[in-house]
Formats: C-alpha cells, structure tokens, sequence
C-alpha cells in the first residue's frame, strides 16, 4: 500500500469511525455532513475530498451494523438441507436483523448512493473487508458484497439451479417476488404503516416467501 493509499484509510476511518458514533449517539436521521466534520475534528470542506456524499458515509458507517447478522449466517445457512432450504434460512436471519433495525438496512441495501457508486464502494471493500467479513465462506461474502441488493438475493438462489431443483426462470421469479416483499415490509416497518415488532414483521415476511419458494418446489 502506497503512502497516499495509507493517508487515504486513515482519513476514510476518521470519518467512518465519527459517522457510527454519531448514529450510536444521535440516530441514523440525524447524520449530517457538519455533524460528522465537528466529531472528527476537520471542516466539512475536507470530508468532500474523500466522500461525494454524506449517503456514501452513511452507507460505510451502517455496514458495521452488519456485524450480527454476519456472525449468524454461517451457523443458520448449515441447518440447511440443501441450497433452497439454506436459501429460506438466509432470509430468515436477515429478516430477523433488518427489521430490528430498519434504518441501518435501508442505508445499505436501498438508499440512493448517487450516480455510479460501484467504484467508490469497490474500493471501499479492497480496504475494509477483513474487517467486515472476517471468517466467512465464499459463497456468503459474495451474499454480503454484492453491490445490488437482487443481485445478493440472487446469487443464494444460483446453487438450487446447478443442483437442478430450480430452472433459471424459477429462481428469477422467486428472486424478482421475494425481494419486493422484503422491501415493502421494510418500508412498512421504517415509516410505521403497521404497528409490529421484528418478531411479527420476520413471521409475516418469511410466510410470504417461504410460500413463494415451495409453490416452486411442489411443482417439481
């Protein structure tokens, strides 16, 4: 790593490392660019040199919240019997841990990031991933990395198509319904449009899905 690459992390973390403690302190709602600039010690002015914007910072700091769900997917996918099961289990866990805290989730998997974000976040990635992943398998940092919430979806569906228990338009169509599923409740959950906990709102989604997922397998 070069110089100015080392210069750029640590700046990168300043502003990062500001970010979470201001969403520990104040809430996610309440992250502005000024805010982050006065909790890391530099003018807003300085933070444009390495962020275009507060979304990006937003997003950064949110996927140190993933840490939980991280740590229990690999123990919940492996109850699985085969990739579909493990497949529903996935969506369980993350069900469970999006809607215990919605904001953090819409940050990363449905804010606007702006124009082309794929390079910033890419590279954001190259930096941090050990610390986002740690001891993870392939198949699940992949999950966890993709930029694309559907493409995430996804690619835990691409197994049940190489095993032959799905057809690439069946694993779409599931991909496609079970994604705006999620969103819907998430939305629903954030802006309060119903009055339920995580607990009701993972039980209703999952019975969505998982009814989606086996008029799938049923037909087989």
């Amino acid at each position: 790593m070069t110089n100015k690459e080392i210069q750029m992390q640590r700046m990168w973390q300043y502003f990062v490392d500001a970010t979470v403690e201001i969403i520990d302190q104040k809430g996610i709602v309440n992250v502005t660019i000024r805010e982050i600039a006065t909790k890391a010690g530099y003018n807003s002015a300085t933070i444009y040199n390495y962020f275009q914007e507060v979304s990006h910072l937003i997003f950064f700091a949110a996927l140190k919240y993933l840490n939980k769900f991280i740590e229990e997917l690999p123990e919940r996918m492996e109850q699985g019997d085969n990739s579909l099961d493990k497949y529903l289990l996935s969506w369980e866990s993350f069900c469970k841990h999006s809607f215990e805290e919605p904001d953090i989730y819409y940050a990363i998997f449905l804010a606007d990031l702006g124009e082309k974000p794929e390079e910033l976040l890419k590279y954001y990635y190259s930096v941090y991933q050990s610390d986002l992943f740690g001891e993870v398998t392939e198949d699940i940092k992949t999950f966890i990395s993709e930029y694309n919430f559907s493409t995430r979806s996804r690619n835990a569906l691409d197994k049940s198509v190489q095993e032959g228990i799905l057809s690439k338009e069946e694993a779409a169509a599931i991909n496609e319904r079970t994604v705006l599923i999620w969103q819907g409740m998430l939305v629903t959950v954030l802006n309060n449009r119903r009055h339920l906990n995580a607990e009701e709102a993972t039980n209703k989604t999952m019975q969505h899905i998982a009814e989606i997922v086996n008029n799938y397998r049923l037909a087989k």
